[in-house]
């Protein structure tokens, strides 16, 4: 442990003269950036500040170790790994300044941002997070057999985030080199270290997970810059994580309005005194390495470069939104080539189409990854993978811990370096503990930064198994509310393959939901081969006249029983896909019945078809005969007792729902 009163001492041992000056220039440009953004703060010029004065040693050191092909995972007082990238002052500035000319075209703020170009990934608020998305790229490393690491930034606060837990595992587990690097600076936000965790140090948790831990003087530039290049370079071969804990401090607020006065000012005072860019100045003084000329001059050269950055980034014009650019951003643009089906088929189950349509994806692209618990040797507690070990290999198809969250993140690190990943839930109720990765980071990606984001998540949903509360559900609409994903639902077999294909050709993230009980219960005509189904194109599953069903998955089902049994001239339109859902066809449907009933498993209150049912009344009144219903499950959770579960399933009400529309 490195202690306040302790003096900096540097060791130079194999570092050049040439090294030893870089890394000074280095230190000192986040520096002066700050004491500028400071001095813009009290002028009401610059809206928010995160100050890393004080820990520039980590973030500098760690950068100036890693080769330009590593991934670095920086948080918000990590200002030294974008100027040791090079990223040029002025789109840095138009960041902070919420200009259309910054990183992110105003979307996000101060350090919230992503540039992939530099092998820097932006954080996100939720602090952990980004720990499983190294996972991922590094992930992309071990599979391409290329040497390149990546380095993630944990606070101490953040490492009590579940997510740290997860992602050091997971790299454990698989032999992943990621550095995962905690910046112990005594506080998260105000609350002090003593109770935030109870271990000493932070290293000794790496034991716990069968890793090296180490530590560094986080405020030593040469001990940190030293300390990474040696661990780099190991890891390169060894391929196995690291927990890298730094001690140092952070001098300033959380944030600058948060200010210090919880901090002991014996204790600010203590850290002044180990300034990582004042002792190094005065070592490389004292060594003659550089004299007091050199600081002036670099000094000089720095503020300039600052100066005509600012003033260039007040030059560019305010953002002016635009409406269109904003939507069309939500989404990459997925121009891709459908493949009609062209073999002949034949009848199959559900569940096959869904094993049919995963072989067919997998053989077609080689970087399709698949990802979860059980799926590999065990075939997957449905089976659905069974055999594809043997055929694709444990590298591509991948056992998992027990770990929702880590995984859909590393699904998000393996689309960055191109790979396409597959995340299955085991359940889709399980997919609460991963809940954060989906709508926060795959679908807030694209438009924060425009990347595209090739991850498909498989849903195991639905009632009807006598499967209780945890294993029943239908969550679909949790994520319908949430721009940037694409969730599809298919009804038939023939669906189940054709969109679980075209899922793996999407450039932004689909949640892929199968009926459990469709499983093995229903089957179905299947084209052979590989062959695609539209996203965002809704089918007519039964043509009619005097009423629209618009229903999906099970609901698709019990509609076309009930009105065959009847004899009813009644068109049943499933949607298939959710977001985004098909508004043209149902507004033709619509249009020609007069009639509307929306029909789904899920629960009744706030489920998807009360935003439908807005929808049609909004924009189909004139042509609407009577009132637009909805029919759904009871707003209860799911009963374990088969009796019970029919209950809450309310079948019996769609069907009463359905003649109250048709008699109205």
């Amino acid at each position: 442990m490195y202690e306040i009163n302790e003096p900096i001492v540097y060791d130079r041992t194999d570092i050049s003269h040439e090294e030893l000056i870089h890394l000074y220039k280095s230190i000192l440009l986040p520096r002066m950036i700050e004491e500028k953004m400071l001095i813009l703060l009290r002028q009401n010029k610059i809206s928010k500040w995160f100050s890393g004065i004080g820990q520039e040693a980590v973030a500098v050191g760690m950068t100036e170790a890693l080769t330009s092909k590593d991934y670095i995972y920086p948080l918000h007082r990590n200002l030294g790994v974008f100027t040791s990238r090079k990223m040029p002052l002025k789109q840095l500035f138009c960041q902070w300044q919420g200009k259309k000319s910054g990183f992110t075209k105003g979307r996000d703020r101060s350090f919230h941002f992503g540039a992939p170009e530099y092998r820097v990934i932006g954080m996100i608020s939720h602090l952990g997070s980004m720990l499983s998305v190294a996972d991922g790229t590094s992930l992309a490393s071990n599979l391409s057999h290329d040497d390149f690491i990546s380095v993630a930034f944990s606070g101490d606060g953040g490492a009590s985030e579940g997510e740290f837990h997860e992602a050091i595992n997971t790299a454990a587990v698989w032999n992943l080199p990621v550095i995962f690097l905690i910046e112990n600076n005594g506080y998260g936000l105000s609350t002090p270290s003593s109770e935030q965790f109870k271990c000493k140090n932070f290293i000794d948790k790496a034991i716990g997970y069968g890793i090296e831990g180490h530590m560094v003087d986080g405020n030593n530039i040469l001990h940190v810059y030293k300390t990474v290049k040696k661990i780099a370079e190991k890891m390169r071969n060894d391929r196995s994580p690291v927990i890298l804990e730094a001690i140092t401090f952070r001098m300033r607020g959380h944030e600058e309005a948060s200010g210090t006065k919880y901090v002991p000012k014996e204790l600010l005072d203590g850290w002044a005194m180990k300034d990582p860019v004042l002792n190094y100045e005065k070592f490389l003084l004292q060594e003659g390495f550089i004299t007091e000329e050199f600081i002036q001059e670099t000094k000089n050269q720095f503020k300039q470069q600052i100066q005509e950055a600012w003033n260039a980034t007040e030059q560019e014009p305010d953002l002016v939104p635009n409406l269109q650019e904003e939507l069309n951003d939500v989404y990459a643009k997925s121009d891709y080539p459908l493949t009609p089906p062209i073999e002949k088929g034949e009848n199959k189950r559900f569940i096959d189409a869904i094993t049919d349509g995963l072989r067919e994806a997998m053989q077609k692209d080689e970087k399709i990854i698949l990802m979860g618990q059980d799926i590999a040797e065990y075939g997957g507690v449905f089976k659905i993978t069974n055999g594809f070990v043997e055929e694709f290999g444990k590298y591509r198809v991948r056992n998992t811990p027990l770990c929702e969250s880590a995984i859909i993140g590393c699904g998000l690190g393996l689309s960055l370096e191109g790979y396409r990943a597959m995340v299955e839930m085991q359940f889709a109720d399980f997919v609460s503990c991963g809940f954060n990765q989906i709508v926060n980071n795959l679908a807030k990606t694209h438009y924060r930064w425009g990347h595209p984001v090739k991850v498909v998540v498989r849903m195991p949903t639905g009632a009807g198994t006598a499967a209780g509360p945890f294993h029943s559900q239908s969550n679909e609409a949790w994520f319908f509310h949430v721009p940037g994903l694409k969730i599809v639902y298919p009804s038939t077999p023939e669906d189940a393959k054709g969109l679980l294909t075209t899922a793996f050709l999407e450039l932004n993230p689909v949640i892929y939901f199968e009926h459990k009980l469709l499983y093995r219960s229903l089957e179905g005509w299947v084209p052979n081969g590989y062959y695609n189904t539209p996203i965002g194109k809704a089918r007519i599953a039964n043509i009619g006249n005097e009423a629209t069903i618009i229903t999906y998955g099970m609901g698709v089902h019990w509609a076309l029983k009930y009105i065959k049994s009847h004899d009813l001239d009644v068109e049943v339109m499933d949607l298939r896909t959710l977001l985004p859902w098909d508004q043209d066809a149902v507004y033709e449907s619509v249009k020609k019945t007069g009639r509307c009933l929306v029909l789904h498993e899920d629960t009744l209150t706030g489920g998807i078809g009360a935003e439908i049912a807005a929808w049609v009344s909004e924009n189909l009144f004139q042509y609407l005969d009577a009132p637009v219903m909805r029919s759904a499950s009871l707003d209860t959770p799911i009963p374990f007792n088969s009796k019970l579960e029919q209950q809450f399933l309310n079948v019996s009400e769609f069907e009463n729902k359905l003649q109250e529309l048709l008699s109205f």
